[in-house]
């Protein structure tokens, strides 16, 4: 096999990858993220689906994955894996107990489908790394993954909510998005008791609910909100 075939054969890896991994990809895109012409990507597309691979093209939008349909899990290199031991040293900084717990499980699944030589590597690695910080850190919030389902799911939240004086209310919020202090999470939500986008602490949540009723998505990205609100 040569230099070509290889390239090609990882490139083809990859775009499965990317149709696994996203809703809707372009053409366009997968040509800018692998460095070759619009052209090799139908190539490739065709390749795909001759090797029994269910791509669904989408009249001028893309390609995407037939729904149900799954690739047995790709091998991570050394490094990768090695990267990723590193990024959970950095989320283990992160004052939600619901983020940590969610990432580290995450985390013990990409380590099962390692091979053994690389689940010893990888368990090594995350002993022998550690920020000082990390030490009996303290959680003060654990609201952080039901935000995150309510945000990507359209789902209302009931908060029972502490004010900078203490004063305790109970608000329902439609979730827009979450962003990180250096010592907090805050959840942007438009409050439908004050009837306007508010900032939430998570830390200052005392008790919250995903309801089952569903809000009509605020049609912005968050750069949009910080440009028409700040």
């Amino acid at each position: 096999m040569g230099d070509q075939d290889i390239k090609r054969l990882s490139r083809l890896t990859a775009i499965m990858t990317q149709l696994q991994s996203r809703r809707l990809v372009t053409a366009t895109e997968l040509a800018e993220r692998f460095g070759v012409s619009v052209r090799t990507i139908y190539r490739d597309i065709r390749a795909l689906e001759q090797a029994g691979v269910p791509v669904v093209p989408e009249e001028g939008k893309g390609y995407s994955m037939m729904d149900g349909y799954r690739i047995p899990p790709l091998m991570f290199t050394e490094k990768q894996a090695n990267a990723l031991i590193l990024a959970e040293q950095l989320v283990l900084k992160n004052k939600d107990q619901s983020f940590v717990q969610d990432y580290c499980e995450a985390i013990d699944k990409i380590k099962a489908i390692l091979r053994q030589s690389g689940k010893d590597k990888a368990n090594l690695l995350s002993d022998r790394t550690r920020f000082d910080q990390n030490v009996h850190r303290e959680r003060n919030s654990s609201s952080l993954s039901e935000l995150q389902y309510a945000i990507t799911n359209f789902f209302q939240v009931r908060l029972q909510y502490a004010n900078q004086e203490n004063s305790v209310s109970d608000r329902i919020v439609e979730p827009f998005a979450l962003i990180s202090t250096t010592e907090n999470w805050l959840l942007i939500a438009w409050c439908c008791l004050r009837e306007e986008f508010r900032y939430f602490r998570l830390d200052r949540m005392l008790k919250i609910q995903v309801l089952t009723e569903k809000f009509k998505p605020h049609q912005m990205t968050l750069q949009q909100y910080f440009d028409k609100f700040y």
